[in-house]
């Protein structure tokens, strides 16, 4: 929250409240939840995508996308004839990451919930999620890598990270490290800058092919061996 906004809840003092419950509204639709979901995968939709994928007519669509824009959770942008439409940024993908994770909590077997492919990889906005992630993220907080509490890379997970291609950026403005709850092992794997920076090194290398439009990843035969080589994880 910027200091503005604090102090308008401050000289507000039922404006915090309000929010909260107008974010809740705009969150508590099926169909809203469906297109937030989708959007998890980090990549922009048009609304004609949005519309298929939770099988509702486009005005429909044009309607919910309108509310989620209000809200603050989605932003668009203009290319050309198009409209797309994306998560507002990686805080918003958090929130959904830990609402899927409280949402789970009163599942009798949340892991036979999870489809297999989702469970083993998959996208949380910008960075990898799932069993590997889960993995990953214990292997580099057992070596040293990142702190105990996951807020930061350290100098030796910096330069063996270096070693397998990942490039942080040391002037980024989100958070460089951060733990964040996976929903279907509720464990944590890596989130934030670093996070990121490991998801387009996994990529490039070729350790990792992402399906476009949705949220599962798959594993290549190259991947398994090098995230058994490196990091111990099983693919």
């Amino acid at each position: 929250m910027t200091g503005y906004e604090l102090r308008k809840t401050q000289e507000e003092p039922h404006l915090l409240e309000e929010t909260l419950s107008g974010l809740a509204s705009a969150m508590a639709d099926p169909s809203r939840a469906k297109m937030l979901c989708a959007l998890m995968d980090g990549r922009a939709w048009t609304a004609t995508e949005l519309s298929a994928v939770v099988d509702i007519a486009a005005s429909t669509a044009s309607a919910h996308l309108a509310k989620l824009l209000s809200s603050g959770l989605l932003v668009c942008v203009s290319q050309g004839r198009h409209r797309y439409y994306r998560l507002a940024g990686s805080d918003v993908a958090a929130l959904l990451e830990t609402m899927m994770s409280v949402s789970m909590r009163g599942a009798q077997a949340p892991v036979t919930r999870t489809p297999l492919a989702l469970r083993q990889a998959r996208t949380c906005y910008d960075h990898l999620a799932g069993e590997i992630a889960v993995g990953v993220y214990a292997f580099m907080q057992r070596e040293g890598w990142i702190t105990d509490d996951g807020s930061a890379v350290t100098e030796l997970g910096k330069r063996n990270l270096e070693k397998v291609g990942v490039t942080l950026d040391p002037r980024t403005r989100r958070k460089p490290c951060s733990a964040c709850l996976d929903w279907s092992e509720r464990r944590f794997h890596l989130g934030g800058d670093a996070g990121a920076a490991l998801l387009i090194a996994f990529e490039q290398q070729g350790w990792l092919r992402r399906t476009p439009g949705y949220r599962e990843v798959t594993v290549t035969e190259e991947g398994k061996t090098a995230f058994f080589r490196v990091f111990g994880v099983k693919g």
